[in-house]
């Protein structure tokens, strides 16, 4: 379904339908909802939005319940778990909508019928505290992890508790072998649930570097705090994806969201890329399809491959032991079961 509606005559019909929108993210603490609702909540402040922060991993538990068992909350969903859009198009759960901007999509990571499409990019690598270990001092490749000044400094995601992370310890061990991890495991790296927590770890001066977190790629005035890329070696990136559920109770204001998300305005404002193509990337950055070392692609190749991701948290898992620590969101999983 292309849009012909300009955001304003979206935002008059989202205000006849109740004004009201209901939406599902993924992600591993509340802060991050401002990243989708600030913009917009300001844009239009009659719409009444209702977006719940959580792992990806469990959102898209609940989708699946609420549609077996005829009760679907959400309007609007957008998840790091690229496997279960192409399910759920198959399952006919997705209403197509293809907002303006679409045609400027990555082709291969936007549904051509519009049921589901990128709405900005990630990426983990290096974020150092600057005041703690000088921006030319600090790590940037896998083996740069193992130095010796670097022991006890480190803070790092479970990889067997996020599956992008997973995805950067199976490209570092192809490339390196599993010494690197023995070696990563004598460094004693801190590890925590979610990729916020390791930014919020290093913000308070309690270890000095991660490869497991994002940071704006833009820095916020007066922070010490850098995102820093790898030459040689892989970092993530992926792209989030969304979709706009068949079942909407409001449907107009998720068309409006969506519409909203991919506009100049939003694209513009986003913590680190756009998805749009005809958007460039803050001053001295790439988009993620270009840089050499990366693959979102790849990425999505592995999110659909349910054997591998699953062989592999078992494996870590036997190396570095059980994840540890609540639900970083803090959000019960029965929550929405009511």
């Amino acid at each position: 379904m292309a849009n012909h509606l300009s955001l304003d005559e979206l935002y008059r019909q989202a205000k006849t339908e109740g004004a009201k929108l209901v939406v599902y993210a993924g992600g591993d603490a509340p802060s991050q909802a401002g990243i989708y609702t600030a913009g917009f909540s300001k844009r239009f402040p009659d719409i009444d939005v209702q977006l719940t922060v959580d792992l990806s991993k469990y959102h898209d538990a609940r989708i699946d319940q609420q549609h077996l068992r005829g009760d679907v909350r959400a309007d609007v969903v957008h998840l790091q778990t690229l496997h279960d859009f192409p399910h759920w198009k198959a399952q006919g759960w997705l209403a197509p909508f293809k907002a303006p901007g679409f045609e400027t999509l990555p082709a291969d990571l936007r549904d051509p019928e519009g049921c589901y499409y990128p709405i900005l990019a990630y990426g983990f690598s290096t974020v150092v505290d600057t005041a703690q270990i000088p921006e030319a001092q600090a790590p940037r490749e896998a083996t740069d992890y193992l130095r010796p000044e670097l022991k006890d400094r480190i803070v790092l995601t479970y990889p067997h508790d996020d599956d992008a992370v997973l995805y950067i310890f199976e490209q570092i061990i192809r490339k390196h072998g599993w010494r690197w991890l023995e070696g990563m495991l004598r460094q004693n790296p801190q590890w925590v649930r979610g990729t916020q927590a390791p930014l919020e770890v290093i913000a308070a001066g309690k270890k000095a570097v991660t490869f497991t977190s994002f940071y704006y790629l833009r820095p916020e005035a007066g922070s010490t705090i850098r995102f820093l890329l790898p030459q040689e070696d892989f970092f993530q990136t992926w792209y989030q994806t969304a979709a706009i559920l068949k079942a909407a109770k409001h449907p107009a204001a998720a068309r409006l969201y969506i519409s909203y998300l991919l506009s100049d305005e939003a694209q513009k404002a986003v913590p680190q890329w756009p998805s749009r193509l005809d958007i460039p990337p803050a001053p001295g950055w790439k988009h993620p399809l270009e840089y050499k070392n990366t693959s979102p692609i790849g990425f999505r190749e592995f999110m659909n491959d349910r054997g591998r991701v699953e062989r592999l948290k078992g494996i870590f898992e036997q190396w570095i032991g059980p994840v540890e620590g609540d639900n970083p969101t803090g959000v019960p999983i029965t929550a929405f079961d009511r």
